[in-house]
């Protein structure tokens, strides 16, 4: 089975994750959709072939008989609208981080997606890299001992022409934009924290500019992140334990080598990643789809809420716009 994509949106990332699809075998990019005709024409001179198709609204593209899954790749305001357009047309969706705004609008698209049997995650890309499942590997294989600690840093500086970054109507928020990163690192190996406890700096009109914040869990272990999009940070991250520690180079979210020291030695582990690594969650829908599945156990739903939820109530603490109220 040929899985035939259709992207939704044709901004940077959509024209990152086109690349990518070219690198995975049994999959095709079959249509793209824009809100005008030039601009998906283009990107289908740029990316397709002579199938692909072309399509000057959203509402055409969902509607293509040739497409099995969509990508939506719109800025995150707009996620709500375009993937609940996808799932009423009987599409399976691949939806670009973050998911929705807040957490109750994850949900619901989480519950619709279930009632319709349709295939959704969310494109955490950095789940599916084969080098942040090997640290997974290793923790849960207690390599580490019992985790105590995990750190975790993501930053660049946001160009000002990019309205996605600083305007509240896009959703704005470097939180949902880059502190997902370092959020969803600490959920993946440490689960649900007990306590978060968060600062950071907002932008003339409320949008969180920096943050950090501190998350206590039940087994005691304790997560530090940081993000910001407006200074250049050190993007790695940490995993330490009482046996040892993993240390990710930059940038942490897709790497393709760590660090494992345990007892005094320090070993480099590499698992190459392919192109910038979205063919990895894309060989992951796949699988997903042709087995019949609708939920994917790498991009899992249920934790896509819960880390949408700690966003929420980071958002809350910092007292950013973007904040549920």
């Amino acid at each position: 089975m040929t899985v035939s994509w259709g992207i939704l949106a044709t901004g940077r990332i959509a024209h990152s994750f086109a690349r990518d699809l070219a690198l995975v075998p049994g999959h095709r990019l079959a249509a793209v959709g824009s809100r005008s005709a030039a601009s998906a024409q283009a990107f289908v001179d740029e990316h397709g072939d002579p199938s692909t198709r072309a399509h000057a609204t959203y509402e055409e593209l969902v509607a293509d008989p040739a497409v099995d899954v969509v990508y939506v790749a719109s800025p995150h305001g707009r996620h709500l609208d375009d993937v609940r357009l996808c799932l009423a047309a009987g599409k399976a969706v691949l939806c670009e981080k973050a998911l929705t705004l807040d957490a109750e609008s994850s949900a619901q698209l989480v519950a619709e997606a279930r009632e319709r049997g349709l295939f959704l995650a969310e494109a955490m890309w950095m789940r599916a890299n084969p080098t942040i499942r090997l640290v997974k590997e290793l923790v849960d294989e207690g390599r580490l001992g019992e985790v105590a600690q995990v750190r975790a840093e993501l930053g660049f500086v946001g160009p000002p022409d990019v309205a996605r970054l600083w305007d509240p109507a896009l959703g704005a928020s470097a939180l949902l934009d880059v502190g997902i990163y370092p959020l969803t690192f600490a959920h993946l190996l440490l689960g649900e924290p007990r306590v978060v406890a968060a600062a950071g700096t907002l932008s003339d009109q409320g949008i969180d500019l920096s943050g950090g914040a501190t998350l206590t869990y039940p087994s005691g272990a304790v997560a530090s992140i940081a993000w910001t999009q407006v200074a250049y940070t050190d993007n790695r991250a940490s995993v330490a334990g009482e046996r040892g520690n993993i240390q990710l180079p930059a940038r942490f979210h897709h790497p393709e080598e760590l660090h494992l020291t345990l007892g005094g030695t320090t070993e480099t582990l590499s698992r190459p990643r392919t192109g910038k690594g979205y063919a990895h969650e894309i060989e992951e829908v796949g699988t997903c789809l042709r087995e019949g599945r609708t939920e994917s156990d790498v991009l899992p739903l249920d934790e896509t809420v819960s880390v949408m939820a700690q966003m929420d109530e980071i958002r809350r603490q910092i007292a950013a716009t973007s904040a549920p109220h």
